[in-house]
């Protein structure tokens, strides 16, 4: 795999660097039961939580109005205020690999296009609030992912260049956002991807299958600097 001069990382958050969708799901199913809907499969929705919450509602409901899908957008968003990051745990060697970046000083941060209320405590149930030099949500900038805005004003925050950020996300709209802010882009294919969506396919700098080949590249790659 191809090295590069690193000297910060920023990660998406949901599907990236940790698995939230156990709690989102719980409050899709809050919503649809509260609505007189039946409950959905976590497994038939799951990859919609990269979306955000209207596409996880109409992965669970398609046929519903528009009208309604937000009305249960809004019931989910109140629930998942009370159980945000209840279920939600780093990915597999995600621990270590932060550990890692602070031995060597490597500053590291979060660019999510979720909104401030939900991205803060999430970020603090996972320990992490003292820990990120940067976290940019959907609302910091004007412009949310795929636009280079929330990218750049992560960089400013890191006090890193650009072109020495690797940013990694799991949906395509990350790898773009990484590319026209001119940072790294790195697929993080154990994200929330769908059955229709092809990781490889997107124009990706480093792809990674899994979250312990991230840590391990990242462990041999970064060593101070």
């Amino acid at each position: 795999m191809q090295q590069y001069n690193i000297k910060a990382i920023l990660f998406d958050l949901d599907g990236t660097l940790a698995d939230t969708a156990p709690d989102l799901v719980h409050a899709l199913n809050l919503s649809l039961l509260e609505s007189g809907l039946p409950s959905t499969d976590y497994h038939k929705v799951c990859h919609a939580v990269t979306h955000g919450s209207l596409a996880l509602v109409k992965a669970a409901q398609p046929q519903l109005a528009e009208s309604q899908q937000k009305q249960l957008q809004q019931a989910l968003l109140r629930h998942y205020t009370h159980i945000n990051g209840h279920k939600s745990i780093l990915y597999p060697k995600m621990a270590e690999l932060l550990d890692h970046l602070d031995s060597v000083g490597m500053p590291y941060g979060v660019v999510t296009n979720k909104h401030a209320s939900f991205a803060r405590p999430l970020v603090a149930k996972l320990g992490l609030t003292h820990r990120l030099k940067s976290l940019i949500s959907g609302d910091s900038t004007i412009h949310p992912k795929p636009h280079k805005a929330p990218m750049l004003l992560a960089a400013q925050q890191l006090n890193t260049l650009p072109k020495h950020i690797l940013y990694l996300g799991d949906a395509e709209r990350d790898i773009v956002a990484a590319n026209n802010a001119n940072m790294i882009a790195g697929a993080a294919h154990w994200g929330y991807l769908s059955a229709t969506d092809s990781p490889t396919s997107w124009p990706a700098d480093l792809h990674f299958a899994s979250s312990e080949s991230l840590y391990e590249y990242i462990f041999k790659a970064v060593k101070s600097i």
